[in-house]
């Protein structure tokens, strides 16, 4: 039987970590699910989904907008966002792939 694949870690994550799990894990931070040092590394396919589940839990709460949450959550997420860019840019990622129509 096939071991199923771990994920890489957000650290080693392709795009700069500008992935689904990657957004996913910067929710759960944002969201104080886990500590923002858990890159999540090693975890399998069904850990990243339970914990999607719970960020996803989260955000209906304010509506799945930043705007509805309140002014420390939304500091922090932002944070957390801009630090996320920053590090991307710096690895090479530009956000052009998310705006190229296909």
């Amino acid at each position: 039987m096939l071991k199923p694949k771990s994920y890489v870690g957000l650290d080693n994550d392709i795009n700069g970590g500008m992935t689904d799990t990657g957004k996913i894990i910067r929710d759960a931070w944002a969201f104080g699910l886990i500590p923002e040092d858990e890159t999540c590394k090693g975890w399998l396919p069904h850990q990243i989904e339970t914990l999607w589940a719970r960020a996803n839990a989260e955000w209906g709460t304010y509506g799945f907008r930043v705007g509805a949450m309140p002014e420390t959550l939304r500091a922090n997420y932002m944070r957390i966002q801009s630090q996320a860019i920053t590090r991307a840019r710096t690895a090479g990622w530009s956000g052009a792939q998310e705006l190229a129509n296909d």
